[in-house]
């Protein structure tokens, strides 16, 4: 296939709410352009692309996937994306190197959660962005309904660009206020779009909304707004202009009506893509961080300039091995070529370069600036690297993933699996850097950190499908404390005599509290050399090693001063031993009278919600021993600050996902240790004691 000038791609990616029809857009488009000869189903499993077994089992997206075609002599290449929360983090690779946004939109449900969320990603990421209605032919859809729920939720900058004639089943027929034309289409027949004049029923209606769209854009452009003050109107081709500017300053927010499962407004949308949305050289030179001192550069999307492109995704296959999705920036890509890794200063020697459809690759010679495309087994780069010419330093700015809250333990099913589990995951992470992996060496557990319960499932299934490893979810192990109350002092004296050489080590120490997050100190005040110098050492590793397992619950101790202030030696059966020993005697002594108490990691909590789920989130962080700090606003949120134990974070993230239906997000982060309850503190020391 020839290479593609910049001026001739445009680069899409389709998001929305799970559900909302992105699947089948991407399908529609993709048989309308000719590269697929019929219409793929989510129920049959044979869309292009959901390709994956898991995307069939479970019948939603989990994956980017890439589709590309030609239409009026433009390339498109089009990014299907997830539609759930929980993968979000390909939602914003995906966009990271788009240059247009469709958020397509049911109008039997109207703005949902996953629309709220993916127009902050456009906000992030500066994109133009275009409303995609879908699902016009269902039953209980409602246009205006839709239409005023976009405009109440995005600004009046969002304004339909077609309406439905015929709403609900049986609908065919678009009246479309740029062309000023109806717009009928053959369902689930490619090429059949007609093009009339609007009927007189629908011509009023046409006609306000005609002259809505070109108020609103005169009014992106003084040029346009002169020429409308001067004739009263802008022609299409003025229109068409304004658009695409507006659309790149995001002063401009169009609205089109799909129904895709039977092609309806697919020959329509390929030509507003081409005809639209901008091209990489109209969208304009990428952002960059030059690493020699990080400051920032801007990369034009010249062909002929240095090679610059940046891997959004890694994939791992079967039979081919690692995949490495990439965007070229700059300059070109071609099998054979040598290029840096920005990062790492590694080279990367490129094997053969593809496009994509769905699964199937296909070789090319050269992909341009401003192309996306995929290369195989490269042996050090991996998503949010940047590869370019030896002697360019600049990196193109990397994607912020969104940030993984729910947190639960792994556990091998089989012993000695560890490694195993610890390898797979490390390959996961590569293709899916919007989880996370710690390992808590306290309790000795693998924790994920995950973006919710599908991301969580779906990860352990990856495991098991690629790598033979099974793993068990559990509990994490809350890192409780211990400490004391009041100042206590006891002796702490080791004898023994076992016919030779004996153990002699006796020492007093004081306990005594300290302010909240001060750790750990010992001090000697032993005067008169009744406990050598030599041994204090001793006395404090006896101490240290003391407080690493409570008396209480067996957790470690913290906020106490150890004070060791007189004892006794023998001259002969004294050692190092012998007082470290009496030394963790005394402690054991010491602690049971300095009124002992548990405490509990309390962590900072921040909640985002609309506002009308604040009321049912504050009782429910009440519910859970927390406290509200206060309330502050952030345009269309509410930001809810708080405190909350560590162990009421999970069920926390269980019933803000219940009570908002998803609507809220939320971070956290460790505050501070204070007393625990007693009913806590009583199971926690039963548990402890155990036999």
């Amino acid at each position: 296939m020839q290479a593609v000038q910049p001026d001739q791609l445009r680069n899409i990616v389709i998001t929305g709410h799970a559900g909302s029809g992105k699947t089948i857009l991407a399908e529609s488009l993709a048989l309308t352009m000719g590269v697929i000869n019929r219409l793929g189903t989510i129920d049959e499993g044979n869309t292009l692309s959901d390709y994956s077994l898991d995307e069939i089992q479970r019948k939603h997206s989990l994956n980017t996937s890439l589709i590309n075609g030609f239409w009026n002599d433009c390339k498109i290449n089009i990014i299907d994306t997830p539609g759930l929360l929980d993968f979000h983090g390909d939602v914003k690779s995906a966009m990271r190197v788009a240059d247009t946004v469709f958020i397509t939109v049911n109008t039997a449900s109207g703005v949902e959660v996953g629309t709220d969320t993916i127009w902050e990603y456009t906000k992030e990421y500066y994109k133009p962005t275009l409303f995609i209605l879908t699902k016009l032919d269902a039953d209980r859809t409602n246009f205006n309904t839709t239409i005023q729920g976009l405009q109440d939720h995005f600004g009046h900058l969002v304004t339909p660009i077609q309406f439905p004639a015929d709403e609900g089943l049986g609908h065919h027929t678009l009246i479309d206020v740029l062309l000023m034309k109806q717009l009928e289409f053959n369902p689930d027949k490619t090429g059949g779009m007609t093009i009339s004049d609007i009927p007189e029923h629908h011509l009023k209606r046409a006609e306000e909304l005609h002259q809505q769209l070109v108020e609103t854009i005169a009014e992106t452009d003084e040029a346009l707004m002169d020429r409308f003050f001067e004739i009263g109107t802008l022609t299409e081709d003025e229109l068409r202009t304004g658009i695409k500017s507006a659309l790149v300053t995001r002063t401009f927010f169009p609205v089109f009506c799909t129904s895709p499962l039977h092609l309806i407004g697919s020959e329509r949308l390929l030509n507003v893509i081409v005809n639209l949305c901008p091209s990489p050289i109209e969208r304009g030179p990428e952002h960059a961080i030059c690493t020699i001192d990080e400051t920032k550069s801007l990369i034009q999307p010249n062909p002929d300039g240095p090679t610059i492109a940046f891997i959004f995704k890694t994939m791992s296959e079967p039979r081919v091995g690692e995949i490495s999705y990439l965007r070229v920036y700059s300059g070109h890509i071609e099998t054979g070529h040598e290029l840096i890794d920005v990062q790492t200063e590694q080279l990367e020697k490129l094997g053969q370069v593809y496009t994509i459809l769905g699964q199937k690759k296909s070789p090319v010679d050269k992909l341009l600036a401003g192309d996306i495309g995929m290369v195989v087994k490269l042996k050090d780069a991996h998503t949010n690297d940047t590869l370019a010419d030896k002697g360019t330093s600049c990196r193109i700015s990397p994607i912020i993933f969104p940030l993984p809250v729910l947190a639960t333990a792994i556990i091998p099913i089989t012993q000695g699996d560890e490694e195993k589990i610890s390898a797979g995951l490390h390959h996961l992470h590569e293709e899916d850097p919007s989880f996370a992996i710690e390992h808590d060496v306290e309790f000795n557990q693998t924790i994920l950190k995950t973006l919710g319960e599908t991301h969580l499932d779906t990860i352990i299934t990856r495991l098991q499908a690629k790598f033979n490893v099974k793993v068990d979810i559990a509990p994490i192990k809350i890192p409780y404390r211990e400490t004391i109350r009041v100042a206590a002092s006891a002796q702490g004296k080791y004898k023994k005599q076992s016919g030779g050489k004996g153990q002699y080590g006796d020492v007093w120490v004081k306990l005594e509290p300290l302010a909240r997050d001060t750790g750990f100190e010992f001090a000697s005040e032993v005067v008169g050399g009744v406990v050598p110098t030599r041994y204090l050492p001793a006395v404090e590793k006896g101490l240290r090693e003391a407080i690493t397992n409570g008396i209480l619950a067996g957790y470690p101790v913290i906020d106490l001063k150890a004070i060791a202030y007189d004892g006794s030696f023998h001259p002969v059966d004294s050692s190092e031993f012998a007082f470290k020993i009496a030394a963790s005697m005394a402690f054991k002594n010491a602690f049971e009278h300095a009124k002992p108490f548990l405490l509990e990691p309390v962590f900072a909590l921040h909640v985002y919600a609309p506002e009308q789920y604040t009321g049912e989130i504050v009782g429910d962080i009440s519910s859970k021993r927390g406290k509200i700090l206060g309330m502050d606003s952030d345009v269309r949120l509410q930001i809810i600050h708080a405190l909350i134990p560590q162990s009421s974070l999970t069920t926390f993230h269980h019933a803000l996902t219940r009570l908002t239906q998803s609507r809220a997000r939320y971070s956290y982060n460790f505050s501070h240790y204070e007393e625990a309850p007693p009913d806590v503190a009583q199971q926690l020391i039963a548990e402890h004691n155990k036999p």
